[in-house]
């Protein structure tokens, strides 16, 4: 009987596990630029981190985090995001003190028990950055600027940024009350989640999935009618700035978020090709999270986006990839050890370099060549070994290459005598 793996949980192949280090890598080439560091996050957290921070109500604490008492009675937590945990480390580490406006990214997985279905799994990878220390609309015009340069560096079209605003403290209350008295009005429609939930928090009820709950709340009374003066000047300011920019983003009156934190500036962003489940990330402002943490009063804003919605709308890898690298073949026995040396040396100057099986023949390495569309072939065989020269087979050209080096010679060596071979390959036939 063979072992399977968990419901939710999954492998991530060759293949894909390269476009997802390709989205990750584009994600933090841009976050660099915009001058954020990295910080490296626990997977487990105590589980009150999360009750305290995402809310009591909110579907990941009541109904998707994996909690359990572990054996001295201390209730933990499997990460089911990474604002939280950012926000206890800046706290923790004193950076409140030392560092109090910090741009941090953080990248890993993260773990929710939901049901499974495309591109959504119980254990995800996200890429996220948080910016505490800041709370003017520059730095809310700046998040949504970066979320849309990593996209075009990661080659996804068609993402659409939806934008809103949630107010704050002053202008909340009055909203909540028109809400709930809505939700009221449609109880006995409302789906059993939601009547449990809308009293304590009936921003939770927005935030259900049910069509039905959906279409009684379509005409809910929204935030930007109950914005107090200072709330709407950030949200229209944050917009000014955000198209003079250049960035476009549209406004969604409706969109909540599905965390109690946010407040003010809030913000989804949708792909195209996905269906129902398009949201790729999402984030905002949270200026009351580090001090319900037990810090100072300080402002935050930040986002996360998810790696495998983000492949998903990449969509599908080129079927027939460049052909880049080296294989070398060692022919025989009395080879294998030139070959191996070979390899090495090569390797030490960054060239992808696969190692052929000496008791293999010639026609059956240039066919694994083939197969894992390697570019060049070291051929070192008798012949090779008597004149101290190996061949080098260009399989794009399908002839052997003029360069040539001895099978002795140095890495420098090598590189010099491979000069050709690297300049036409390019930068695709190397890894950093």
């Amino acid at each position: 009987m063979t072992i399977k793996s968990v419901k939710g949980f999954r492998d991530v192949l060759p293949g894909e596990s390269e476009r997802r280090k390709q989205m990750l890598d584009a994600a933090i080439g841009v976050m660099r630029t915009y001058g954020y560091s990295e910080i490296e996050l626990p997977l487990l957290e105590r589980g009150e981190l999360f009750s305290r921070s995402v809310g009591a109500t909110s579907d990941i604490v009541e109904k998707e985090m994996y909690a359990f008492e572990d054996r001295d009675g201390t209730v933990v937590a499997l990460r089911p995001e990474g604002t939280a945990s950012v926000a206890r480390a800046y706290i923790e580490s004193g950076m409140t003190r030392s560092s109090p406006v910090a741009q941090l990214y953080y990248h890993g997985s993260m773990f929710r028990r939901e049901r499974p279905q495309k591109g959504r799994y119980r254990q995800f990878t996200q890429v996220g950055a948080e910016w505490l220390g800041r709370d003017d609309p520059e730095s809310d015009a700046e998040m949504v600027c970066m979320i849309a340069d990593i996209f075009n560096a990661t080659g996804i079209e068609g993402v659409q940024i939806q934008i809103n605003s949630l107010g704050d403290s002053e202008c909340r209350p009055a909203h909540r009350e028109a809400l709930l008295a809505h939700a009221r009005e449609r109880a006995d429609g409302l789906c059993d989640n939601c009547r449990s939930r809308m009293e304590r928090n009936p921003l939770r009820v927005l935030d259900c999935k049910q069509r039905e709950c959906q279409a009684l709340m379509s005409g809910a009374p929204v935030m930007l009618d109950f914005l107090c003066g200072p709330c709407k000047s950030h949200h229209d300011r944050v917009l000014e700035l955000i198209d003079a920019a250049g960035v476009s983003v549209e406004a969604n009156p409706r969109m909540v978020r599905g965390l109690d934190y946010y407040c003010r500036t809030a913000f989804e962003i949708l792909a195209p090709g996905l269906g129902a489940q398009n949201a790729v990330g999402g984030g905002g402002r949270y200026d009351g999270l580090v001090s319900e943490l037990g810090g100072p009063q300080t402002p935050g804003i930040g986002f996360a986006l998810g790696i495998e919605r983000m492949v998903l709308a990449a969509g599908e890898a080129p079927s027939d990839p460049a052909l880049s690298g080296f294989l070398v073949a060692p022919l025989g026995e009395d080879a294998a050890a030139s070959a191996l040396g070979v390899a090495r040396r090569l390797r030490a100057n960054g060239h992808r370099v696969a190692l052929g099986v000496s008791d293999r023949k010639l026609k059956a390495q240039l066919k694994r060549a083939d197969k894992e569309r390697v570019r060049y072939v070291v051929i070192i065989g008798e012949d090779e070994l008597a004149s101290g020269k190996a061949t080098v087979r260009d399989l794009a050209e399908r002839r052997d290459h003029p360069a040539c080096f001895a099978i002795v010679d140095s890495a420098d060596a090598i590189v010099t005598a491979l000069a050709a071979i690297a300049s036409a390959e390019g930068e695709s036939g190397r890894e950093a």
